[in-house]
Order: structure tokens, then sequence, then C-alpha cells
């Protein structure tokens, strides 16, 4: 029998004056608030389990992750096919597991479809997602409402002359196991528009320094939180909102060490947890529970009804366009995409730097 969420206690706000401890959400409780309209500025970040299901393998699974699967490659280290400067000099390895990563005939899964709920009900202030598979586009989540971190596979540019080519044209010569070639300059190698490490990220993920702080409750499924800058965004969120994380295995974790002063990592089973919830599992069948919870099973099955029916033909309606879903920055944005040790690496610096100066 599954667990009985019903007998959850629910959250409850201390008294300020007083400054009484909070007691931390639960799954449960988390859902009532949903339900009972607690929470009105909601924010969701999204990596690749939500998208396993659809077909897609994540990154860092142990055995079907692509990551384990990168040993023919003869890379470096398996990052390297995700690394501007690699690409540079060697793109074919990167096309050859681009075949297995470009979006064919997929469906969104119902996490996708639970995101547009959440839009639907007026209460989602923003998805952000390190996905580069455009499932929230074909789930119909607005433009405005979408942050997509990585960039993803809608459109292609040339490196050489820049100009833009739509997944449609590429995708058949990818599929071939080719490296594409741009056909107005002849010179460039014309790549996705997703982010590499070393690439700036797209202009929309500055949104995310004023969206933050806005939130009441942060959602988190399925991501290792291990990419850099994204994986720091669960600190940015205010002390007073909730945060539940949906996920195969406990992320984010806060780390006791000389550098985790200020650090704001996720405090499970801690005595000092005032808002942390955590559900672990397959994050469909989790979400399937959680919307039961909410009391939105109507609504979130016609949505996956609607999705079974839908012709499998790529459009551009399906997919969008650039303009459409990259939202823009009122200053832009200069951040790099990194891996979790290089961040790690250049804070430690930056405090040592500190300590010397005083």
């Amino acid at each position: 029998m599954g667990a009985d969420f019903s007998k959850e206690i629910d959250f409850v706000w201390g008294d300020e004056e007083k400054k009484q401890k909070l007691i931390p959400p639960s799954f449960g409780s988390i859902a009532r608030g949903i339900k009972n309209n607690k929470y009105k500025k909601i924010i969701l970040m999204t990596g690749a389990g939500i998208s396993v299901a659809a077909g897609i393998p994540d990154f860092r699974s142990p055995k079907t992750g692509l990551y384990s699967k990168l040993e023919k490659y003869d890379l470096p280290y398996p990052e390297a096919i995700f690394s501007m400067e690699y690409f540079k000099k060697n793109p074919k390895p990167f096309f050859k597991l681009a075949k297995e990563l470009i979006p064919k005939d997929l469906k969104p899964t119902p996490v996708h479809h639970f995101c547009k709920l959440l839009e639907k009900k007026k209460v989602l202030h923003r998805v952000y997602t390190q996905n580069i598979d455009t499932l929230e586009r074909k789930a119909n989540i607005l433009p405005e409402k979408l942050v997509e971190a990585h960039g993803s596979f809608a459109y292609a540019t040339c490196l050489k002359c820049r100009y833009r080519y739509t997944q449609k044209e590429i995708q058949p010569i990818i599929m071939k196991g080719k490296v594409p070639k741009c056909k107005k300059c002849k010179k460039g190698v014309v790549k996705p528009n997703i982010t590499f490490f070393g690439e700036n990220l797209p202009s929309g993920f500055s949104l995310a320094h004023r969206d933050f702080p806005k939130a009441d409750l942060l959602i988190v499924i399925g991501t290792s939180l291990q990419v850099m800058p994204f994986g720091s965004l669960i600190h940015h969120v205010n002390e007073d909102c909730h945060r539940l994380l949906i996920n195969k295995e406990e992320v984010g974790v806060y780390r006791k060490s000389i550098f985790s002063r200020g650090h704001k990592g996720f405090r499970f089973n801690r005595s000092d947890n005032t808002r942390d919830a955590k559900k672990l599992g397959d994050c469909q069948e989790i979400i399937k529970q959680f919307v039961k919870l909410i009391g939105w099973e109507k609504e979130f099955n016609e949505l996956l009804d609607e999705s079974k029916s839908e012709t499998e033909s790529e459009t551009e309606s399906e997919t969008g366009s650039e303009t459409e879903y990259e939202i823009k920055s009122e200053t832009g944005s200069e951040t790099k995409f990194e891996s979790e040790t290089d961040f790690e690496t250049k804070k430690e610096k930056k405090k040592k730097k500190k300590k010397k100066k005083r």
C-alpha cells in the first residue's frame, strides 16, 4: 500500500514576533498548499530525468546515462563532448551522439503536462529547464513562461557566418551521421543552438536574478544539479520559499565545510530544516500522485489525452520559433556554462583571495 498523505501535518507558520521555529513542509502539505491556493508564484527547475520516459536517456545514470556510453568516442573526459573548445577541434563525436539526443516523434511526459497545468491554473511563474529536447514547447508551455537554460535543438547556427538553420533543415544530415556544413559560406560547421561548456548561457537565463526571489514555491524535478550555474539557482529563493525535490536520489544537499558559509543547499533530515521536502523515486509516478493529492486529476488526464491524440508531424507551430521562445533579458547574459567542479573551484579561489586581503 502507498503512503497515506492525508494524515501528514500541514506546514505551520511560526509567530514572527517570537521567531518560533517553522515546521518543515512535506510532500503532502505542499500538495494541499497548492490545492488551497497558498502558492501564487511557483518556479520549476527540470532536468534530463523528466524526459527519460519519452525515450531520451539522461546523462549521469551509471549504466544507462549518456556519459556512461562515450568510451567509443575516445574523449579526454566525458564532458568534452559538450565542450566548445573540443567541438571546434573535432565536432564528429558530438554529431554522432546528437542522433540519440534529437527528438524524433517524441511526446511530452506527465511531468511536462504538469508544468502546463500549473500554467493553466495561473500559478506558474516560470519553468527553467536544462533540457534541449524541446518537449516543453511540444507541451505548449507559453514562451514567456519558459527558459531553456541550455538552449535547444530547435535551431542551429553556422559558427563561421552565423547563418541560422531550422532543426528540420539539419536533422536529416545529422541522422546520417554527418557533420552539417553551412550552405551559405561553404566553410562553417552548423552547430545546434544548445549551450556548450565555455559558452554564454541564453539571455533569458539572466531573468533568474529577479524571478527566484519572487517565488513562494520551488519544485526541482529530474536533475542532478551538478551543472553550474543552473544547479546554484536553488540558493536564490528567499528563506520563506518552500522547496520540493522530486528525483531518483537526493541532490543539492547542504554540505558542511570551511567554504559552506551561506550555502543554501537542501537541508533534508536536519534539525534546522524549515522549508525543504523531498519525494524520491520515479518522477512520472510521483507527479501523478501529486496531482491526485492536489485534486487536479480531471484536468491532468485531459491534457494527457490531448497529447495522445495529437499528430506526430513536425511543424513550425509545434516547435515554435526561436524569436518566440527566446526571452530577452534587460541586460543580456554573460554567464558561462560550467561543470560543478569548475564552479566550486572558482568559489574557493574567490574566498581565498578575500582571506588574503584581510
